[in-house]
């Protein structure tokens, strides 16, 4: 770069010193000796001596630029070949090096801003370089951002891809994969190694011997070096010989990969992180200009370490971290030559990193960080003061996103000093009030996945982290329950584990310590952008990450299930945690100084951020449906009971803008900043949220079209009172118009009256609040669970590492060929084990330790206590986003399931006092009518769906994809299952319990009905007849499943809430019957589609050519069988508490539950029971998802039933049962005798034979059925025996005329009015529970009469 003339005046800031009439005023600050002493001391060739003060011609400000255009001079070949780097031989195309985005790649890539850094959106997307070389040794480098399937090397022109072949591939293109450690060229062959996420590949091509080879370079920590990384470049040898070469022939840089993956390339922009001896990179570094800036770095530095003593006449030496800039003109006059020669070159990447990242990372490694904060805070106030403002932003973006890539990609050293290093820079950085308000405006969250400086990444080798040091031995908990202590398997130690234990406890701490140092760094990151006292002419820094961090979650939120746009969940759970730590830390720090306000202990989100459009809550869901609707049907109760008015206008605009939703306007589709797309035609699409900032069409959609208008005095409202308040868009607001003024509620405008006047905190926490909240439903949850697998696989190796052991003892010494193959197995075993149980160390310390537990409980309790304020608002609840109750149910089950068995949620404070407030919110909300649904099928009933065949899949869709009203519905199932969470439920306030249960009993058809039916079985569990199983007896020895799935839990069944059913039941005439016909509806139709499914599965397994029976129509069998055994229980239980529903036939509707209960249980019966019927080939199959089908739990639960009616009911209702039951065409005697193992029916008044062991019998179960039990159903089978004897003895043949001519089963008893038709009393009872309409000629039915054929006869012959 020329050099600036030695008279030019300063073009960039005019600082009134450098005009030829001041020259000489100018030199004569100081007298000249001391100047020319302190200029050469500054100006000094960093590769030179200094020259003695005899031999030096002298300096002044007069001659400094001709002195310093020589000591910048660079060799003119080096000036000239810098000036055309674009006609290097042996290279063709432009001199900046990026990826070709126009036209050459292939499929769908997303591509960075800068050109450089790809990520794959297809099957197996290709892309080249806009540069190709014909000549000589070239080499680039690429990092690996992700492990997985990529193909990385070079092509020619020529070369086609398509979205299954890719670079080497096709001849004339190369490859070489480290995922599968392959190389490619048309055919493949075993090379190199193992890449991960964090490795450089180094991509070398010599044209002139005709090879091409490749180096990897793996990032490991040396304990020996810290904090560096040994440089561990392998060259993994020559790949591939005699390439082709000549005319034509010019290779491309390419890579293809895979959906997903992502990698960043260097062709030269930057430093090579691993320079080859001999090979050039594509694109020539800056030479010359790298000359410059290093001298006048050095001639800054110098300025930072001397200072003049005018007084004394003499040079100060002194440190960087005690200079300060005091305004001396001398001073000032030389900084202003340095910059006005270093600006220009601080534009540019390659020397940003190459020399400023360098210095200021020296400042940070060299001083403590009170001293290197100082520093770097000297070095950006001159940058400011001495650089155009343009100038300075681009270098600001371009260190920052050198130091953003060097955190991120740094290996892990034992004592994480590298990332502490980076860290310490940051936060030097943007302690920097300028420099923080730009980046944060400008660059954290628009160009750089800033969340990266929160994330600590998992080694991804066991000897990464130095884990093998920190934690030299390892354990391995036994498998236990994560419920808590109440379910923990207590097993007792040896010495030699406790030992061990204690041992890997001990590393885990040190681990846990060297995190922790990382964690407070980011956290004070955090803190500096929540600063809301930095407002000094300008907006404090708190709200424009306000503004960023609603766009950041905006962009996240609407592009859910379009993974390369989102925030990786890893980096979004890091963030979460830090975030939540600076945000306690400013919202207690606000209540020292303000009595008023709340600790955060007590924080919660006050209803009217939900309806007063302050807070744009996007698209997602309200718990009340969509906002537009609410805002039209709530608008009266906004308006009585928050004082909001909404405009009418605005209102239809706001409808109207809902109906349009997918059509976005040109100018904002105009104004969006596009990326860089690889797409069949090259059309652009918005960039990640990280690599830019796009601004999408309904952003703030809500927020500007909502026409809020709001009265201050809480009276009854007029039309001449209304005042219009425009709703500022996220990027409009200022601070107070979150904060508010005397005036102005800023964020929390529109206080109903159940909420207390004194603030809580500042507004702006409260949003960031709601942010946080946000964030754990977007995709915090999903990792925690994600992570829990690391758990699971220690304990499947530890599992299998035991079974090894075992056998290995019992295995005969003389077979030494199994003995060899059984230590092997163990060697594998314990190796991995050691590498997992490490990692596992890893993850405990980073995602699941007592801290970050704390912090998803408060979490929890934040969620409880904003539910329960938004409850009191009645109406207005239906405003509270869905997110809420996601997070409240998400984050239990989150403490409750992954965080043990280091850490179980009793220890934490409040436990109980949290688990009832849950539990008062899940009972209460369930059924609440303010929330609607959005995935349930309307207006149909799961019970209305068995004749199409599609009950089923709703079943599984309602599991897959659950609304709101489902969440809360399977919460409460699984809440009931656990002792904890069920003391909970009971102690609840009485009046939620019964009004709990009252929804429970309501009638099946109409709603989902399954889940419901659970909470009842649930509920009863324990209680019934061989009813105390955890798993059913035959799973017993079948794989074990996971042993904290609510199903597998040991019953704990409620008396108190079953004594709330009993007092429903028997509340109204209208209750009992309404709820049990929907019951034994449901047990009709599930029974019957489990009958005709396992139909088609028999016909399917008979068949003679191969075939399959599909899973899921297995899985649906299944279903159905559990739904009808479930059923079952529900009406044991009834029929338990209150047998008086079937038996007093006092009650208009006994007589025909009763008979329906018998038909249903006799169809059962003879289904299950007969020999060698479809049933039992089913269950002797044994086909993989069929498991739960057996005799015993459908069986003992029908047992159940006929014991509660015929042995412990009263006299006369066991008559009336007995009556009812031997009435039924369907009843079998032989299906009773099928209980106890007898074929048939015992001869009166001799002893029951022995079971046959071949044969089904609950004698057979005695570790489930119970002596008194089993005599029990003794006495019910003598019972029936001799009633049906009797009944045979007195039963009279009766005309087929005289039968019902719906069930054949019983005289004719009814008729119908006024069609005059008949049948039996108990068809036309039941057929009228559902349907008005005569059975034959649909007239509706008016009344029913009793029907008797004598008298009838008699009153038509006195007629004649």
């Amino acid at each position: 770069m020329a050099s600036k003339g030695a008279g030019m005046a300063f073009s960039r800031k005019s600082y009134g010193l450098t005009s030829d009439a001041e020259k000489s005023r100018v030199t004569g600050i100081v007298h000249e000796k001391l100047l020319d002493d302190y200029l050469h001391r500054i100006f000094s060739s960093t590769g030179r001596a200094p020259m003695a003060a005899t031999s030096r011609k002298l300096l002044n400000f007069q001659n400094l630029p001709e002195h310093l255009d020589q000591l910048l001079h660079v060799d003119e070949e080096a000036e000239e070949e810098e000036e055309s780097q674009g006609q290097v031989e042996g290279r063709l195309g432009p001199s900046t090096v990026v990826l070709d985005h126009t036209g050459g790649f292939e499929g769908l890539l997303l591509v960075d801003d800068d050109l450089l850094g790809v990520i794959g959106h297809s099957n197996f997307g290709t892309i080249r370089s806009t540069t190709c070389v014909y000549k000589g040794k070239w080499v680039y480098e690429v990092l690996i951002s992700s492990q997985g399937l990529m193909q990385i090397g070079w092509c020619t022109i020529n070369c086609r891809f398509n979205q299954e072949e890719g670079v080497g591939d096709t001849h004339n293109s190369y490859a070489y994969d480290g995922n599968r450690v392959r190389k490619w060229n048309v055919t493949t062959t075993n090379y190199g190694k193992a890449w991960a996420a964090g490795d450089i590949v180094s991509c070398l091509i010599d044209l002139d011997e005709g090879t091409l080879s490749f180096c990897l370079h793996i990032l490991l920590s040396t304990p020996s070096d810290p904090p560096f990384c040994s440089r561990n470049g392998v060259s993994l040898g020559t790949a591939f010989e005699n390439l082709s070469r000549g005319l034509g022939m010019a290779y491309f840089p390419a890579i293809s990969l895979s959906f997903k993956e992502s990698v960043a390339f260097n062709f030269g922009s930057r430093p090579l992180r691993y320079p080859v001896v001999g090979y050039r990179p594509l694109q020539d570094p800056p030479s010359a200009d790298l000359v410059r800036a290093q001298e006048l770095l050095g001639c800054f530095q110098a300025v930072l370490s001397v200072e003049l003593d005018p007084v004394q006449g003499r040079l100060v030496e002194k440190e960087s971290s005690e200079w300060q800039l005091q305004g001396q003109p001398t001073v000032l006059l030389t900084l202003a030559h340095i910059f006005h020669r270093f600006a220009p070159l601080l534009r540019k990447v390659y020397l940003v990193e190459a020399v400023l990242m360098s210095f200021l990372l020296g400042v940070v490694e060299a001083g403590t960080p009170a001293q290197a904060q100082s520093v770097v805070h000297q070095v950006l106030d001159l940058l400011w003061l001495f650089m155009e403002d343009y100038e300075v932003q681009d270098c600001l973006k371009q260190l920052m996103m050198s130091l953003l890539r060097l955190y991120r990609f740094s290996p892990i050293v034992p004592d994480l000093a590298l990332q502490i290093r980076y860290l310490r820079l940051t936060i030097a950085i943007l302690s920097h009030e300028k420099s923080r308000k730009f980046l944060l405006s400008h660059v954290l969250f628009d160009v750089l996945r800033s969340v990266v400086f929160f994330y600590i990444k998992s080694p991804l080798r066991v000897e990464e982290a130095g884990l093998q040091e920190l934690i030299p031995t390892t354990w391995w908990p036994h498998r236990s329950s994560r419920e808590g202590k109440e379910s923990k398997e207590v097993k007792d130690e040896t010495s030699e584990e406790r030992l061990r234990r204690r041992a890997y406890e001990r590393g885990c701490q040190r681990l846990k310590k060297r995190i922790e140092v990382v964690e407070e760094l980011q956290v004070q990151i955090l803190k500096l952008l929540l600063n809301n006292q930095d407002d000094n002419g300008g907006e404090a820094s708190r709200y424009i990450f306000l503004t960023k961090f609603r766009k950041f979650l905006q962009e996240n939120a609407s592009s859910r299930g379009n993974m390369p746009m989102l925030c990786p969940p890893e980096y979004m759970v890091c963030f979460l945690h830090r975030l939540i730590s600076a945000l306690r830390y400013y919202w207690d720090e606000y209540k020292a100084s303000n009595p008023r306000a709340t600790f955060s202990e007590e924080a919660y989100i006050p209803p009217q951020v939900f309806y007063n459009g302050k807070v744009d809550y996007f698209d997602l869901q309200r718990l009340g449906g969509l906002l537009s609707h609410l805002r039209k049907t709530l608008k009266d109760d906004l308006a009585s009971k928050a004082n909001i008015l909404i405009d009418p206008l605005e209102l239809q605009a706001a409808t109207m803008d809902d109906l349009d939703e997918d059509e976005e306007p040109a100018p904002a589709a105009a104004q969006r900043p596009m990326q860089a797309l690889a797409m069949g035609g090259a059309l652009p699409l918005p960039r990640p949220s990280w690599l830019s900032s796009p601004t999408l069409g309904r952003a703030n959609r809500f927020l500007s079209t909502a026409a809020v208008s709001l009265m201050t005095p809480r009276r009854p409202l007029s039309t001449s009172e209304k005042v219009k308040v425009r709703t500022l868009s996220a990027e409009q607001r200022t601070r107070e118009d979150i904060e508010g003024s005397q005036w102005n509620e800023g964020l929390l405008v529109g206080r109903p009256p159940e909420e207390p006047e004194q603030p809580l905190t500042e507004n702006s926490l409260l949003e960031v609040l709601d942010g946080a909240i946000m964030m754990y439903n977007l995709s915090v949850h999903q990792q925690l669970g994600k992570m829990v697998g690391v758990s699971d696989d220690v304990n499947e190796y530890a599992m299998a590492l035991r079974d090894t052991e075992d056998k290995l003892r019992r295995c005969p010494k003389r077979r030494k060929d199994i003995l060899a193959e059984l230590t092997k197995s163990q060697k594998v075993f314990s190796e991995k084990l050691d590498h997992l149980s490490r990692r596992l160390a890893w993850v405990h310390a980073t995602v699941y330790s007592q801290e970050k537990m704390q912090d998803i409980y408060w979490l929890l309790r934040v969620c409880l206590r904003t539910i329960e304020h938004g409850d009191r608002t009645g109406p207005l609840f239906a405003f509270m986003p869905e997110f809420y109750l996601s997070v409240a149910i998400n984050s239990y089950s989150a403490l409750k399931n992954y965080f043990g068995p280091v850490h179980s949620m009793e220890e934490l404070p409040g436990y109980e006092e949290t688990l009832t407030r849950l539990a008062a919110i899940l009972a209460k909300h369930f059924a609440d009518t303010r929330i609607v649904g959005t995935g349930e099928v309307p207006d149909r009933g799961l019970g209305e769906m068995g004749t199409d065949g599609m009950a089923p899949l709703a079943i599984f869709c309602a599991q897959c994809q659950p609304d709101i009203r489902d969440s809360l519905m399977q919460a409460l199932a699984s809440y009931v299952c656990y002792p904890n969470s069920l003391r909970a439920v009971e102690r609840i306030p009485e009046e939620q319990r019964i009004a709990m249960v009252r929804s429970l009993l309501a009638p099946y058809e109409q709603r989902p009905w399954a889940q419901t039916n659970w909470i009842l079985v649930r509920l009863w569990r324990g209680c019934g007849f061989g009813y105390r199983y955890t798993r059913l007896p035959h799973l017993l020895k079948t794989k074990p499943e996971d042993a904290n799935l609510p199903s597998l839990q040991k019953p704990c069944p409620s008396t108190l809430l079953q004594q709330h059913m009993a007092d429903l039941l028997r509340e109204g005439p209208d209750v009992a019957p309404s709820f049990l016909n929907s019951v034994l509806n449901q047990l009709n139709w599930a029974f019957s589609e489990f009958i005709g499914m396992i139909q088609e599965i028999q016909q399917a397994a008979e068949r003679l050519e191969r075939n399959f029976v599909d899973s899921r129509q297995l899985k649906v069998c299944a279903t159905c069988f559990d739904l009808s055994v479930s059923l079952l229980r529900v009406l044991e239980m009834t029929i338990t508490l209150v047998p008086e529903i079937f038996l007093d036939w006092a009650q208009p509707t006994s007589e025909m539950l009763l008979r329906r209960l018998a038909q249903l249980l006799n169809q059962v019966l003879n289904r299950v029971t007969a020999e060698r019927n479809l049933f039992d080939r089913v269950v002797t199959l044994r086909l993989p998802g069929l498991e739960s089908v057996d005799h015993y739990p459908i069986l003992v639960a029908v047992t159940g039933i006929l014991v509660r009616l015929l042995v412990h009911g009263p006299a006369s209702g066991t008559e009336r049962a007995t009556s009812v039951l031997l009435a039924d065409p369907c009843f079998q005697l032989r299906s009773i005798c099928y209980l106890l193992g007898q074929p048939e029916p015992p001869t009166p008044g001799t002893a029951l034979p022995a079971p046959d062991q071949k044969r089904f019998s609950l004698q057979s179960y005695t570790d489930y059925i119970s002596v008194e039990e089993l005599a029990q159903v003794e006495q019910m089978l003598a019972h029936l025996t001799s009633a049906s004897a009797q009944a045979a003895a007195a039963s009279l043949p009766t005309s087929e005329e005289d039968l019902c001519p719906i069930c054949y089963a019983h005289p004719i008893s009814a008729v119908f009015q006024p069609c005059g038709h008949k049948s039996c009393k108990a068809c036309i009872n039941q057929h009228l529970m559902n349907n008005k309409d005569c059975f034959f000629c649909k007239a509706t039915i008016v009344s029913v009469e009793d029907w008797d054929k004598a008298a009838s006869a008699s009153a038509t012959s006195s007629a004649a």
